[in-house]
């Protein structure tokens, strides 16, 4: 009954051949695996070496070359960097800023043709997979603009003698460890990366393709995925965290989602940092047009567009600023900027729904108050710290839409002078109809000032600012304003209202309409303002603003002092009272007690 479907003899024939053959790419296969497997190694080994003119070394402990799979595998491979080589070019200005040294469990290349290699010396893969891979790079900027050997050799003329072409339709890195280790700044930067995977795609190294400036590394597309990424600040102050990010290079685009940065908690931060506390969270951020192979070489950033998408920035002024004789000019925009201490240019960068919240701690009320900016939206022009790009153009220009506490709609327009000596700045904008009694969580605390009515029609200013001096103009429309002054209650630790102070201010002070009349002029003040050195950005131009609405309102210091003395005067008045009310009693009692004197003795 055995192999009755063998009926006719071409049937025994054709299975015999096909034993034949089968045996015959066996023996083929284990005789080009045992004396080929050598000659893969040594020309993979060639390349590299003639790749990266001897600066690199490749080297493995076996390879299997799989024919009828068309695949080899290496195992336990290392690239490393021949530090003498390496230190032989810094001396001559010639080496690289970054060095690479790479091990990998396992390499599997598949779709590979030995007799493509052998006969027309074309290294042709067809995918490259790499497993467990140890990626250690260390950044030094050993120079800050592109370098060559003195041959000036690309790529394909160095392994041009032994192969013809190199192409590897994909290179796969999963789950890749990456240490990075950054000797740029002032002490070792060192980080570490989990949960990244790299991929690169269609690498092509022949003559048509070793001057082509749409390839990365002689790739069509290089992408880099890192998931749920935590690292700390170098002074440990903060923890910036992102869920996801990727990077395209055929695309030029990074994208960032999940992005924070959050401080340790208030009370260590303002013990170790006289500086303001920032919490930031952005849901997207988008690089578009990112150059990373200048990036990646001299840590410098270019860029068309930055996307900034839904999310928050707090700011938190520092309650400990007058302990410390501390110039906070760092908070401005246009100083801080340079204190990244990288090559920088952004043509545009725009925001979408972002709210900026600005909180500030009052000594004379014990209490917090908080100005926001709600769902912020605009672009930035021109942010940029490249000394070549700073000569054509020194100003950042901002234009943006906001909603002060989540009330009215304010327009704005910002400029800040990049090469300024004194910072200048500019903004000016106009704040549309509110309820004035939105603005109470701000100025209660701040001011001690309680807004019981009003309604702003408009609320405009144009302010040119310095790191000492601001001054401008404010002008503010509005009806039925009405006002209670505040002071300290400390039976119940609260502010409570001064009715007296109140109802002077109300029917003495404060004008409660602007114009007063319907046809008439409206008021407008020329504000003027000096900044202290611990004043910070954000308190400088809102203390600049407020400098002009009080007296625009009828709070201006003249009014003020008159305030605080008939508030003082109240309080003697009250204490003179209280004197006097005490001597009546104590001459009553006196008298009382000279009574029962007589009394005693006329009975004696």
């Amino acid at each position: 009954m055995a192999f009755t479907v063998l009926k006719h003899r071409w049937h025994k024939v054709s299975v015999g051949v096909l034993i034949l053959f089968i045996v015959l790419i066996a023996i083929l296969a284990f005789l080009v695996n045992h004396y080929w497997s050598p000659i893969l190694a040594s020309k993979v080994k060639e390349v590299v070496l003639k790749s990266s003119d001897s600066l690199y070394k490749a080297d493995f402990s076996s390879a299997q070359l799989h024919v009828v799979r068309g695949s080899v595998e290496f195992f336990n491979i290392t690239l490393k960097p021949d530090t003498a080589v390496y230190n032989r070019r810094k001396k001559q200005g010639l080496a690289p800023n970054n060095l690479v040294e790479l091990h990998v469990k396992r390499l599997i290349l598949s779709h590979i043709h030995p007799f493509k290699l052998y006969f027309q010396h074309k290294l042709d893969i067809g995918e490259i997979v790499l497993y467990e891979p140890s990626l250690h790079v260390s950044y030094q900027l050993n120079h800050t603009r592109d370098t060559v050997l003195k041959q000036n050799q690309t790529a394909w003329q160095k392994i041009s003698k032994s192969l013809n072409s190199i192409h590897i339709g994909s290179i796969i890195l999963g789950d890749v460890k990456l240490k990075y280790d950054d000797y740029s700044g002032n002490k070792v930067a060192v980080s570490e990366l989990k949960e990244m995977d790299l991929s690169a795609h269609d690498l092509l190294i022949d003559s048509a393709t070793q001057t082509d400036k749409s390839r990365l590394f002689y790739c069509k597309d290089i992408i880099a995925e890192l998931n749920n990424y935590s690292a700390k600040s170098p002074n440990g102050l903060y923890t910036y965290t992102f869920k996801h990010l990727k990077l395209s290079t055929l695309r030029s685009q990074l994208n960032v989602e999940g992005l924070t940065l959050q401080p340790i908690n208030p009370a260590q931060f303002f013990e170790k940092s006289h500086r303001d506390r920032f919490i930031a969270r952005v849901d997207s951020l988008q690089i578009n047009n990112f150059d990373f192979l200048n990036y990646h070489k001299y840590r410098a950033l270019r860029a068309s567009n930055l996307f900034l998408k839904k999310g928050t920035v707090e700011v938190f002024g520092n309650p400990n600023h007058l302990l410390v004789n501390t110039d906070k000019i760092k908070s401005f925009p246009n100083v801080g900027l340079f204190k990244i201490n990288m090559d920088l240019k952004i043509d545009t960068a725009s925001v979408q729904n972002i709210s900026v919240f600005y909180t500030e701690f009052n000594a004379k009320s014990n209490e917090y108050g908080t100005i926001s900016f709600n769902n912020t939206s605009g672009r930035f022009l021109n942010i940029t710290t490249n000394k070549q790009d700073l000569q054509k153009n020194n100003i950042i220009a901002a234009k943006l839409t906001s909603y002060f506490m989540n009330k009215g709609k304010l327009n704005l327009e910002v400029t800040f002078n990049l090469t300024d000596e004194n910072n200048s700045f500019s903004y000016k904008g106009n704040l549309g109809p509110m309820d004035l009694k939105f603005v109470n969580p701000a100025i209660k605390p701040l001011s001690m000032v309680k807004i019981n009515s009003g309604t702003i029609k408009q609320f405009s200013f144009d302010i040119h600012a310095n790191r000492t001096f601001a001054n401008g103009k404010v002008e503010v429309l509005y009806n039925g304003l009405k006002v209670s002054i505040l002071k300290i209650d400390t039976a119940f630790d609260d502010l409570k209202k001064t009715p007296i102070a109140s109802l002077f201010a109300n029917l003495f002070i404060l004008k409660h309409d602007n114009p007063d009349k319907e046809g008439e002029v409206p008021r407008s003040v020329n504000v003027s303002y000096t900044r202290t050195p611990e004043t910070p950005f954000f308190k400088f131009a809102w203390k600049t603003l407020l400098a002009g609405i009080k007296p625009c309102i009828g709070l201006d210091k003249k009014t003020e002092n008159a305030v605080i003395a008939m508030q003082n005067q109240h309080v003697i008045n009250k204490q003179n009272r209280k004197i006097k009310k005490e001597q009546r009693i104590k001459r009553r009692e006196a008298r009382r007690e000279k009574r029962a004197e007589k009394k005693l003795a006329a009975g004696g």
